[in-house]
């Protein structure tokens, strides 16, 4: 790797036209990123390339960089990894979006417990037949981590009522089954029976439908949760993502196995799962 970054520096210098301190701040990030990506399995392949990024990632943030320390180191991976596409040294069959699109990708803080609850309370205060459509979607997101996709994604047909088994079909993960708490498939149940009849207009196998009666998109989820996330002072911080990855950590935190939240959350390895381990 040492040669790779030596083959980028000398290209920044001499076609890019960088100075000699950018070149050289250019070196540091990236043989920091080397370095400690060594402890943690350095593997320019498919299946470890966006563990190991998101992992660096959140070491830099136990380390308490400053938020431009951060971007500037984001954005030296950033260039490095285009290089490595640009001169075909790396393999051919990794997607490039993969390697490109999540460098920068740093979890968010997590929503607390108790934000968590404040959030969840503001739907109940609310019985119209969207206010128990979205406390059924938000209480659900959040006892299980599904992805807002997913979420969005689910039929009527996906509950059984009787196992408390929601089969979700995943187009990262595959179709994997969850097992749903008792008072959330009341929740569920009551906006089946109360609020969904109210909403649609057809025949519909979504699960959660619009104001139109059809299946709610999954950008219509998010500014959802944007606008609860408001009315509670939570200044619309809040998104699907960090709901799912609030469930993560607070299961973690509470005694549950890191195998049994890696497969409620569909991650194909284990490495990513354990980083939530890390976050506070």
């Amino acid at each position: 790797m040492k040669a790779e970054i030596d083959n980028f520096l000398n290209y920044l210098a001499v076609e890019k036209g960088f100075s000699p301190n950018t070149v050289a701040a250019y070196g540091n990030d990236l043989n920091q990123f080397v370095a400690e990506s060594a402890e943690i399995g350095f593997d320019l392949s498919r299946s470890r390339l966006s563990s190991l990024l998101l992992e660096y990632m959140l070491r830099l943030r136990e380390k308490k960089y400053r938020s431009t320390t951060l971007a500037r180191k984001i954005a030296a991976i950033r260039s490095f990894l285009k290089f490595l596409l640009k001169v075909d040294r790396l393999p051919e069959e990794m997607e490039r979006s993969l390697v490109l699109g999540r460098v920068s990708r740093i979890l968010p803080r997590p929503l607390s417990e108790s934000e968590v609850r404040r959030l969840l309370a503001e739907l109940a205060k609310l019985s119209s037949p969207e206010a128990k459509r979205d406390k059924a979607m938000l209480e659900l997101l959040y006892a299980t981590g599904l992805r807002a996709s997913e979420l969005m994604s689910l039929n009527i047909t996906d509950i059984d009522f009787e196992t408390g088994i929601i089969r979700c079909s995943g187009r990262r993960s595959g179709v994997r089954d969850i097992v749903v708490d008792k008072a959330v498939l009341r929740i569920i149940k009551d906006y089946l029976e109360v609020a969904r009849p109210m909403l649609i207009k057809g025949e519909e196998s979504a699960l959660f439908v619009n104001q139109r009666g059809e299946r709610l998109t999954r950008q219509g989820f998010w500014q959802i949760v944007k606008e609860y996330s408001n009315k509670v002072g939570l200044g619309g911080k809040v998104t699907p993502n960090i709901l799912r990855h609030s469930f993560a950590i607070h299961r973690l935190k509470s005694g549950v196995a890191l195998s049994s939240v890696q497969k409620m959350l569909g991650h194909a390895y284990l490495s990513t799962t354990k980083v939530y381990e890390k976050i506070k």
